[in-house]
């Protein structure tokens, strides 16, 4: 089983995460932002990650803290989580349509960090999320997991849509990549035979 934990306290915000990749998308997340908790969730159940969230920060300030650190943890448990790499596939992609949005999501688990985010909002926030902290959050976790992550809006008029299926296609693509190819179940997926930077 490939789980781990991390508990990370600063002077901002407060999280802890544990997870299990190969789990059945089970979760119990507590943020105090209600609309990006359902994002999590989602992420969830769609990459099958099982997943335990408990977090708090200074959001009477802004929500910039939270969203970013609860970014890079959740990158960082996942990275510890799938350890050397050995047998993965590496790569994973998805589009996923939901109502009016169609989204490209994309990763590579190569142990770099770089971040293409494409998108727009129509509204500052949907619920009482920032939808400006989007990009943040998956930049963060691009450091937090030292992975590669693209993520495009082909097309969609709704927030609440194109947010939604922004966490579910890159669920799918995260589960595609830290699937085990058996045909390489002892391999490094790398022409290097090392993952790093």
């Amino acid at each position: 089983m490939r789980t781990a934990k991390i508990n990370r306290e600063t002077s901002e915000t407060k999280i802890m995460i544990s997870l299990n990749i190969d789990g059945m998308g089970n979760y119990n997340i507590k943020t105090p932002v209600s609309f990006f908790t359902h994002m999590l969730e989602v992420f969830s159940k769609y990459s099958n990650i099982d997943l335990t969230i408990s977090a708090e920060g200074d959001i009477d300030i802004d929500q910039h803290h939270l969203i970013e650190d609860l970014g890079y943890v959740l990158g960082k448990t996942i990275n510890q989580a799938i350890g050397n790499r050995v047998g993965i596939e590496r790569a994973g992609f998805f589009i996923f349509p939901m109502d009016d949005s169609l989204v490209l999501s994309s990763v590579d688990l190569s142990g770099r960090a770089y971040i293409q985010f494409n998108a727009e909002f129509r509204r500052q926030y949907v619920g009482k999320f920032d939808t400006d902290l989007t990009s943040h959050f998956f930049e963060a976790f691009s450091r937090g997991a030292g992975i590669n992550i693209a993520i495009k809006v082909l097309s969609g008029n709704n927030d609440h849509h194109k947010l939604e299926a922004i966490f579910k296609s890159f669920a799918k693509a995260i589960r595609q990549a830290c699937m085990l190819n058996i045909k390489q179940i002892d391999r490094i997926p790398s022409t290097k035979g090392l993952i790093d930077l």
